[in-house]
C-alpha cells in the first residue's frame, strides 16, 4: 500500500496567494474554473482555498501552503492517492517515448485487454478522455443500434446536450433536444415503466448511475434492465464514478449484473485523463460504422497510467481497504450525527467507498448556508470538504480519526446553529446548488 506519512497539519491558514489568483482568474476565465464543482460559487471564499498547488497521498496543500486532508480526491478520480509511485514511474517512462502518435499505440490494445478481465460484459473497448465522452457515445451507440431517438436517464451523466437538456442547466440547448429526453428517479421503477409506455418503440436506451446516494434494493438493477429489455432498449450503466471503485468490475460485478453498455472513467487513471466505453461485441463492433473519434483518444500518458493503476487494482487490497476505511468513517459520522442530534438535518448515504454527506437547509430550494457552515467549520480543521468522501488507497486510519474528530467539532457548531442561527455563524456567503429545480 501506498501512503504519504506527514505530521497533523497547523491551522494557521492564510490565503493571500488564492484570492490574488482568484481575482486574475474572473478577469480571464467564464466562472474561474474549468469544472463548475471546483469553482468558487461551490467553496466557502474567505475560508476555502481557491487554488491547489500539490498532492501526496490522501493529503493536498494550496498555493499559500496549507495542508488539507483531501476526500473529494479531484471530484473521485485519485483512486489509489495523488502521485502513486507505480502510476508515477508509468507516466515518466512513457513520456520519454511520447505522448501522441499517428498511429495507435500498444497501450491501446494493452490496456483494453485489462479491462475486458475485469469489467464484467466488456468484450470491446474504446478509449476517450472524459465521462460526458463516452456517455454521449454510448447513447448514440445505443440510438444506432436500436433505430430509435428517445433517452431515459437517472443520474448525473455530463455536460454534453443530451443529457444536461433534461435539467436546469438547459440554456443554449435546441428545444428538439431536450425533448428527447426524459428523467426518472433512481430506482423508480413505476416511473420507469410508466415513461416506456408512455413512448411505445421509440426509447433507445435507459441510462442511469447504478449507485449513489441511495444503494439499489434487491434485484432491483436486474428488474431495470430486464424493464428496459422488455421495451425494445438499451441499458447503459454510466460507472464513471463506481466503476474499480466498489469492486474491480464495478458495480456490475457487485450486483452480478450485465448492462448492454458500460462507461468508465474517473477512477481508471487515478488522476490522468481517460474514460472508456466497453460492451459486448455484437454493439460495440458498430462503431466502427458510428463517429466517435478524437485526437487524444490513444494519448499514451493516460494510458500507462490506466494501466499501472488497474494493475495496482488487481494485484494489492485496493477495493478492501476503500471499504473497510470507508465503513468506519461512514460509521463514526453517522455516530457523530447521532451524538450531536442532527438526525434530522444530516444524513450520510452511499456505499463505503463512496460516501455522500447531504445537509437538510433550513429553507430549502434556494442557498445552502448550513452546507456552508459544514464546509467551513471542516476547513478550518484541516478538512477538504465538498459533500463527498471518495476515499483512495492512501487513507490511513489516523486521516479517518483525523477527519472524525473534525466532525465532532464542525457538528457541535451546526447544532448550536441550526435551524435559525446559521448566519450568525458563518464567515462566507452561503454556497448555491449546482443544479436548482426546473
Amino acid at each position: 500500500m501506498y501512503v504519504e506519512t506527514v505530521d497533523a497539519p497547523t491551522r494557521s491558514v492564510k490565503l493571500t496567494r488564492s484570492k490574488e489568483l482568484l481575482e486574475r482568474a474572473r478577469e480571464l476565465i467564464p466562472g474561474a474554473s474549468q469544472t463548475m464543482s471546483k469553482g468558487p460559487s461551490q467553496w466557502a471564499q474567505g475560508v476555502a482555498p481557491a487554488f491547489l498547488a500539490r498532492g501526496a497521498g490522501c493529503r493536498v496543500w494550496d498555493v499559500d501552503g496549507n495542508e488539507y486532508l483531501d476526500f473529494p480526491m479531484a471530484l473521485g478520480p485519485v483512486i489509489l492517492g495523488h502521485g502513486h509511485p507505480a502510476v508515477n514511474a508509468a507516466i515518466i517512462a512513457q513520456l520519454e517515448q511520447g505522448i501522441t502518435f499517428t498511429l495507435p499505440h500498444p497501450l491501446e490494445v494493452d490496456l483494453a485487454e485489462r479491462i475486458v478481465q475485469m469489467v464484467p460484459g466488456a468484450e470491446r473497448v474504446r478509449f476517450a478522455k472524459s465521462g460526458s465522452d463516452v456517455t454521449s457515445a454510448a447513447v448514440r451507440l445505443a440510438r444506432a443500434v436500436t433505430g430509435r431517438e428517445r433517452v431515459i436517464v437517472a443520474g448525473y451523466h455530463g455536460w454534453h446536450d443530451w443529457y444536461i437538456g433534461s435539467t436546469s442547466w438547459r440554456r443554449g440547448v435546441p428545444a428538439h433536444v431536450v425533448e428527447l429526453v426524459d428523467a426518472v428517479r433512481a430506482g423508480d421503477l413505476g416511473g420507469l415503466r410508466a415513461v416506456l409506455e408512455r413512448h411505445p418503440d421509440e426509447v433507445a436506451a435507459v441510462i442511469i448511475e447504478p449507485v449513489g446516494a441511495r444503494e439499489p434494493g434487491d434485484g432491483e438493477l436486474q428488474a431495470l434492465i430486464d424493464l428496459a429489455h422488455e421495451h425494445g432498449a438499451l441499458a447503459i450503466f454510466d460507472e464513471i464514478v463506481t466503476g474499480f471503485r466498489l469492486a474491480p468490475g464495478g458495480a456490475q460485478e457487485l450486483y452480478d449484473v450485465r448492462a448492454d453498455l458500460t462507461c468508465l472513467g474517473k477512477a481508471l487513471g487515478n488522476g490522468m485523463p481517460i474514460s472508456a466505453l466497453a460492451g459486448p461485441a455484437r454493439h460495440m463492433d458498430r462503431l466502427e460504422h458510428i463517429f466517435f473519434s478524437g485526437t487524444h483518444g490513444g494519448e499514451t500518458l493516460s494510458l500507462a497510467a490506466a494501466a499501472a493503476t488497474l494493475d495496482v487494482i488487481a494485484t494489492e487490497p485496493v477495493n478492501e481497504h476503500l471499504w473497510r476505511q470507508g465503513a468506519t468513517l461512514q460509521e463514526g459520522v453517522r455516530a457523530a450525527i447521532e451524538a450531536h442530534d442532527l438526525a434530522d438535518w444530516v444524513s450520510c448515504s452511499g456505499l463505503p467507498p463512496f460516501t455522500i454527506v447531504a445537509i437538510r437547509e433550513p429553507s430549502p430550494g434556494g442557498e445552502l448556508p448550513a452546507k456552508t457552515l459544514l464546509q467551513q467549520e471542516l476547513l478550518k480543521r484541516g478538512v477538504l470538504f465538498n459533500g463527498t468522501h471518495l476515499l483512495s488507497y492512501a487513507h490511513r486510519e489516523p486521516d479517518i480519526e483525523q477527519a472524525l474528530d473534525a466532525y465532532d467539532e464542525a457538528f457541535a457548531v451546526l447544532s448550536a446553529a441550526l435551524p435559525d442561527r446559521v448566519a450568525d455563524f458563518l464567515e462566507a456567503a452561503p454556497l448555491g446548488p449546482v443544479f436548482r429545480p426546473l
